[in-house]
């Protein structure tokens, strides 16, 4: 079995962190989890070394700030890469992805993918407890990134992947340039401009169970107007590595 690293970032999370570590280890027994704490002011850290103490398959790496959901996921990654993880997954704390889809993201990259997506918006995929404005946010505003960056994945914002350690190691952390929910975007774009397979495996998106949605239609906005600057970035640095 591959070594198979999940990587969770928490920032006031602390109601949640118990019951999603308890449904991954039920899903995926033989993973260890990676909780990824921004020095949540509410504690989450603190419950989070508390259940590393009692399951040696559960770590905390605790960040002094917080800096973005990128950074984090980066940091992580970056680590996991050093150590030697084969495979690396990234999920949400507030069981909005459910666990027992890891299972399934894991097996199309045993079937070849390169990365796997959770995805909302292709057959048997969907959300529940959307209002109609968010529904209409998410795949208006899907459908204009996939436009403007010219690629056929259709979750592009989906944060919910699995990721063989070959593929990471293909495209480049350090030169990731976002940190928002921008990251989701640049993350597939960059996967799928190296020449890597990704797969998007159908999922149902649940709204958070536990506390308020960090997601806005502003913080949405923002990340789409990084698809242009992205789309040219990553052809100036291809053409630079041609040259």
């Amino acid at each position: 079995m591959p070594r198979t690293l999940i990587v969770i970032p928490t920032y006031n999370e602390r109601e949640c962190v118990e019951p999603v570590v308890a449904a991954v280890r039920a899903a995926v027994p033989e993973a260890t989890i990676q909780i990824v704490d921004d020095n949540s002011p509410d504690g989450t850290g603190a419950v989070a070394d508390q259940i590393a103490a009692r399951d040696p398959q559960v770590r905390v790496l605790h960040r002094e700030q917080k800096a973005g959901l990128g950074a984090a996921y980066l940091h992580a990654f970056s680590a996991a890469l050093a150590e030697g993880w084969e495979r690396i997954v990234q999920m949400d704390a507030d069981l909005s992805h459910n666990p027992a889809d890891v299972p399934r993201l894991l097996q199309a990259l045993e079937e070849g993918a390169d990365m796997a997506v959770g995805s909302r918006y292709v057959r048997g995929g969907g959300t529940e407890n959307w209002g109609l404005g968010r529904r209409i946010i998410s795949r208006g505003g899907g459908l204009y990134a996939r436009l403007a960056l010219g690629v056929g994945v259709h979750d592009l914002t989906a944060g919910f992947k699995a990721w063989k350690a070959a593929t990471l190691h293909g495209i480049d952390l350090g030169a990731v340039n976002a940190r928002g929910y921008g990251f989701q975007i640049e993350m597939t774009y960059r996967t799928l401009r190296a020449g890597f397979q990704v797969r998007e495996v159908p999922i149902l998106f649940v709204d958070r169970r536990v506390g308020l949605s960090k997601m806005s239609g502003s913080i949405f906005f923002e990340a789409l107007t990084l698809v242009w600057q992205l789309r040219f970035r990553v052809a100036r640095e291809k053409k630079s590595e041609a040259g």
